[in-house]
């Protein structure tokens, strides 16, 4: 066992003890002990994973799959210390069934707050309502967070740094703070932990009708959706969401939905499902990038709602250049450019805009920045340009991962 995790360990365990194990203040305790001696200060990343490779006396190791991976620095009964390492981890808008503390000892991240505003239980894993940032910022190294169980602390973590290491000083479990729901903005809440066998071979079994490119598949989900409750329809429609586009068969399948559960909840589901495939998209981009400054930039497309909240953000971390024309570098370095065309991200110039291909870069990048700045005065490079095809340009942001930039 490390002896700094030793020496944490027992700090927090004698502190706790004089307040006689007080669950409401454990995350004051683990809080201060981690900023009394900040890991990041005292541990040596690849002294502590030499230790860990060479040395069998270590604490019990868990079978956990969180983190990438996760090691157990410390363990008690009532409590343990974990060190989680993240090479493309994101997590889960999530709330937490135990409380303590986290410390970020290697690389950063973007933290965000969020409620869940009025919340209606469909089942006791599944629940309806409005999912709210609250609050985002940029934790760098040596920060500490406090973590509360329950509902109190509902928040997300996009690690910008490969790779990004937390301590975590956390009890074991804080009985009466369950289900730890993960939420999918903006209206679901569901239990990650609860196990629905048979929706799960469901799930499978259509995996195979497609992959077979059976005629009767969206026939099935059809008849699927007409007869199950709503947790499970959501679930099927969330797997089947991608094959039934391609079959042109995805509203057919929405207005089966609707009939059984009505528009206003028929609402809810969808724009949950498609901030979902937005934030897939992210993270798939996100899996090809290393440098920090776009995987910065991803972090914010992800979870900034406003233009002026992303802009604010960037402004903050790069105060050397205008907002705008830091973006406008970061898109320039990760746009590619083909013999068909420019991409932004995965935001293509529309092909229906009959433009020379190398005129494309100037008048896309143009067009992305008169958008951003919200003015009526159209730039000289774009005045060429009729105003159905200006709209057809910011419909193109509008429909990828940039359309926060447009709105």
């Amino acid at each position: 066992m490390d002896s700094f995790f030793k020496d944490l360990g027992g700090t927090v365990l004698e502190r706790w003890k004089r307040v006689n194990f007080s669950l409401e203040k454990f995350p004051a305790i683990a809080r201060t002990a981690l900023e009394e001696r900040p890991p990041s200060e005292h541990v040596e990343l690849p002294t502590l994973m030499r230790e860990f490779l060479l040395n069998d006396e270590q604490p019990l190791q868990s079978q956990s799959g969180f983190g990438q991976p996760e090691i157990i620095a410390y363990e008690h009964p009532r409590f343990y210390i974990q060190l989680l390492f993240w090479m493309d981890g994101t997590t889960d808008i999530h709330q937490h069934e135990f409380s303590g503390a986290f410390h970020v000892m290697h690389g950063s991240s973007i933290h965000a707050l969020y409620d869940f505003d009025n919340g209606r239980a469909i089942t006791p894993h599944l629940k309806v309502g409005d999912v709210r940032m609250r609050h985002i910022e940029l934790l760098e190294t040596g920060r500490t967070v406090p973590i509360i169980s329950g509902p109190a602390c509902i928040h997300s973590l996009f690690h910008l740094d490969t790779p990004s290491v937390t301590v975590v000083v956390r009890t074991q479990h804080d009985p009466g703070t369950g289900p730890q729901f993960n939420l999918l903005p903006p209206h679901l809440a569901i239990d990650p932990m609860h196990s629905d066998t048979l929706t799960m071979r469901r799930k499978q079994l259509l995996d195979v009708l497609e992959q077979v490119d059976s005629p009767d598949y969206a026939g099935l989900v059809c008849d699927m959706l007409a007869d199950l409750d709503l947790e499970r329809g959501f679930f099927i429609l969330q797997n089947s969401m991608a094959r039934l586009h391609e079959l042109g068969r995805w509203k057919v399948a929405l207005s089966v939905f609707r009939k059984k559960h009505g528009s206003k909840t028929t609402s809810a589901v969808v724009a949950t499902l498609e901030e979902g495939v937005r934030r897939d998209g992210i993270k798939n981009l996100r899996s090809a990038i290393a440098e920090p400054e776009h995987r910065f930039f991803l972090a914010l497309l992800m979870n900034v709602p406003t233009r002026t909240d992303l802009l604010k953000m960037v402004a903050k971390r790069f105060p050397q250049a205008p907002a705008a024309h830091t973006i406008l570098r970061w898109l320039q370095e990760l746009g590619e450019e083909t013999d068909y065309g420019i991409t932004l991200l995965d935001a293509a110039f529309p092909e229906s805009m009959p433009v020379a291909v190398e005129a494309q870069p100037e008048i896309f990048l143009s067009a992305l920045q008169h958008f951003m700045s919200g003015s009526a005065k159209v730039p000289a490079v774009l005045r060429q340009l009729s105003a159905q095809e200006l709209e057809t340009l910011r419909q193109a942001f509008a429909h990828s991962s940039l359309r926060v930039l447009v709105a």
